[in-house]
């Protein structure tokens, strides 16, 4: 990594936080929280991650009190490093089942769907597979088949093959690592996923 990336974390009332700013931290980036858009702009970040634990619909509006949307609409547009974790990754997507239909930023085409109970246990919790799927930065260095610490009721589904930057078994292949150019999302919590998340926080300082 050639300069530290000066790099914000999101912090919206959805948990998280703390691990994955020490984990970034651990990974070369220069961290600072911010809790509104104000903060944000004062530190003048180059990189920027939404992290997010907790329902959907909750977290797309802590983001709209907090006046978060139009930043976070302006960054992405601008296709500026950004990371989105776990509810950061769903978010990013056009709507959620969660709890009735709540509508997501609408930056990647897509649904959150959830996991079915009768086919296994919900939520999925602990060590699994992501098995590469495209070409991208957040790649170097890392296996082909690298394992992640995933926590979840809900996943991705989407028919943009092109964003499927790694896939997941778990009740059938999906999409838990998504990108396009600077903008990526993982549904796995890479600070909790020991060396093979700290090259992934790695590489997204890097990009």
């Amino acid at each position: 990594m050639p300069a530290s990336p000066r790099t914000c974390v999101i912090d919206y009332d959805m948990g998280n936080i703390h691990s994955v700013s020490k984990a970034l931290e651990a990974s070369g980036h220069r961290v600072r929280v911010v809790a509104s858009p104000e903060e944000m702009a004062a530190e003048s970040p180059t990189h920027l991650v939404l992290p997010g634990v907790g329902a959907f619909g909750e977290g797309k509006i802590r983001l709209e009190q907090k006046g978060w949307i139009p930043v976070l609409e302006r960054w992405l547009k601008e296709n500026r490093p950004f990371l989105g974790i776990c509810l950061g990754m769903q978010l990013l997507f056009e709507r959620s089942q969660e709890f009735g239909t709540h509508q997501g930023l609408g930056f990647f085409s897509g649904e959150i769907v959830p996991f079915d109970p009768s086919r296994g246990k919900v939520p999925q919790i602990g060590w699994n597979e992501v098995v590469r799927k495209g070409t991208h930065p957040l790649w170097t260095a890392l296996p082909e088949r690298p394992d992640f610490y995933f926590v979840h009721s809900y996943r991705v589904r989407t028919s943009d093959t092109g964003l499927v930057l790694g896939e997941t078994d778990y009740q059938g292949l999906y999409p838990s690592m998504v990108g396009r150019g600077r903008v990526a999302a993982v549904q796995f919590h890479p600070e909790k996923s020991q060396s093979a998340g700290l090259k992934l926080l790695e590489n997204f300082g890097g990009l």
